[in-house]
């Protein structure tokens, strides 16, 4: 016998949405000011380092229009990486509006996580997959030997050598994630989208599959695990929802497609975070009013 009925899901998922809304948007980061071409909240990067890296991103800016930065904060404080990065490149709007031709190199030290944005205009040289070398083979390596200067040093380097056609990759990488480590996280990013995406699923079939599928992608390491854990677990919880509905009742007719405002930019404080902090780089830097459609590569140490 049904405990609940479909009235008593969907009040219950309202009931969710209204008490974690206004925390997750408290808990959310605010896009910090950009104050120079390298903008480290988290105190990583000495003095000397900071001038060096800002003084050749203004070179190779003079040289192609290019306007390519670095952010380095202390913590996510619970924000997506991607979620955030994107926030970030698109309210800094690095590059020119004509050419789109921007980068952001975001790195958030207590969670270990990297990630490099990318603006359209940059995206046929600056691809997915050397974004994704890069990180692996230049900026991994020497962040994990605890050398956070040298890993940000490297990865700036090579992602303007990759921009100038000049960047040779390493013939054996450093160091690389395992396939098994890489299957196992995906396994679990499945795991965890279905599990949710069939418990809101209750309240909307479409609304459980979506969000399912949206979270198994933004849990899984690499773009490509990603596509395929997202794919997965939308077509599985659609399936499950669809034969528990049709076990359970009457299937529910219409219902509009989902809302994809669920994954627009969120906006809130530094909160506890406090950070303060010097921000590095020449000043009067600001971006050209260039745009950001999600290419790049993350990854973690």
């Amino acid at each position: 016998m049904r405990l609940m009925g479909r009235a008593g899901w969907l009040f219950l998922a309202g009931w969710f949405w209204l008490l974690s809304g206004p925390s997750l948007s408290a808990l959310a980061l605010d896009v910090p000011p950009l104050s120079g071409r390298i903008v480290d909240l988290a105190h990583v990067l000495p003095p000397a380092t900071t001038a060096q890296l800002a003084e050749a991103l203004q070179a190779h800016e003079a040289k192609t229009s290019n306007q390519v930065a670095v952010l380095v904060i202390p913590s996510l404080e619970g924000e997506p990486l991607f979620d955030f990065s994107h926030r970030v490149a698109t309210a800094w709007k690095l590059g020119t509006k004509a050419s789109d031709n921007g980068v952001l190199l975001l790195i958030a030290i207590k969670e270990r996580k990297i990630r490099l944005e990318v603006g359209y205009g940059l995206e046929g040289q600056l691809t997915d997959a050397r974004s994704a070398q890069i990180i692996r083979n230049e900026i991994v390596p020497r962040f994990r030997s605890g050398d956070i200067p040298a890993g940000v040093t490297a990865g700036l380097l090579a992602v303007l050598h990759t921009i100038e056609g000049t960047y040779q990759a390493p013939e054996q990488p450093t160091e690389t994630r395992s396939d098994g480590d890489v299957v196992a996280h995906t396994v679990m990013a499945v795991v965890l989208g279905l599990v949710i995406g069939l418990l809101l699923s209750r309240a909307h079939r479409l609304l459980g599959s979506a969000l399912g599928g949206g979270l198994s992608f933004f849990v899984a390491p690499w773009i490509i695990p990603a596509l395929i854990a997202g794919a997965v677990s939308a077509v599985l919880v659609s399936l499950a929802s669809g034969i528990g509905q049709g076990i359970g009742g009457t299937r529910r007719s219409g219902g509009g497609p989902f809302d994809d405002t669920w994954f627009s930019a969120r906006h809130g404080g530094w909160g506890s975070g406090g950070l303060g902090g010097s921000f590095g780089g020449s000043g009067g830097f600001s971006g050209g009013g260039g745009d950001f459609g999600g290419g790049g590569a993350s990854g973690d140490w």
